[in-house]
């Protein structure tokens, strides 16, 4: 589904990516990890038209997508999070995550159908029907993070690519936001998840890669990438303790 050959970002005299080759499966979950500043957020901003890329090639679903806009990528299947989960204050959750389903979807969409759409997805991410008319200034951190994500799946990706979707999260939420991340994926969308919770990235993942530097380092299941010496000394630290 997403291929990345040789990807290079070059910001002032940082190589903030090097180089980098990835791969991702329709269905698969790809838990993408590294040291702060590692390159993890950059390279994602690449695959969704953030950013462009110095070098190097970004192909989805077999057509080439190097460097166009971020609207042109979400129309054709490719949604992002944050990791701030900010939306439009003075917008209700329901008219936030509306915004998906008539600009960030490949077909046109009518207002009626947009908020039909918005308020079914709301449900399917668990925030709370009698929240869906209150101004997204208002909700809290989880409501926040539902919101976002509802309005990254308005648009009907079929990759949706999560920045630290459990950051500011308690251990009780951050199952939840596993379980969710597992039905999303069953519900047909591929993801590509940046993660600090080793044990969420652990739970979720079907392989993981970790950057350093801007470089892979490892690409694998998880099971083989927490048992690799260089993914250990470079991220890891003591296994024991993990």
């Amino acid at each position: 589904m997403l291929s990345v050959k040789g990807v290079t970002k070059q910001i002032g005299g940082l190589r903030a990516v090097s180089n980098l080759d990835l791969t991702l499966k329709q269905n698969e979950i790809v838990g993408l990890v590294g040291p702060n500043g590692a390159g993890k957020t950059t390279l994602l901003n690449m695959i969704s038209g953030i950013s462009s890329p110095t070098a190097g090639t970004i192909t989805f679903c077999g057509e080439e997508i190097t460097g166009l806009s971020a609207d042109r990528i979400c129309r054709k299947g490719i949604a992002k999070t944050f990791q701030i989960a900010e939306s439009f204050p003075g917008l209700t959750a329901l008219e936030a995550v509306m915004i998906g389903a008539l600009f960030g979807n490949h077909k046109k969409t009518g207002m009626a159908d947009a908020e039909s759409d918005a308020s079914a997805v709301l449900d399917f991410v668990g925030f709370p029907q009698d929240k869906q008319a209150t101004l997204v200034k208002n909700l809290n951190v989880v409501e926040l993070k539902r919101v976002q994500l509802a309005r990254a799946l308005a648009s009907k990706p079929k990759l949706l690519l999560l920045d630290e979707l459990t950051t500011g999260l308690n251990p009780k939420e951050s199952g939840d936001a596993v379980e969710l991340i597992r039905k999303i994926r069953d519900s047909g969308t591929s993801i590509l998840i940046i993660e600090h919770v080793m044990s969420v990235i652990m739970g979720v993942s079907d392989r993981i890669i970790v950057i350093d530097r801007g470089e892979k380092i490892a690409d694998g299941r998880p099971y083989e990438v927490v048992n690799n010496q260089r993914v250990i000394d470079t991220y890891l630290g003591d296994l024991d303790a993990f």
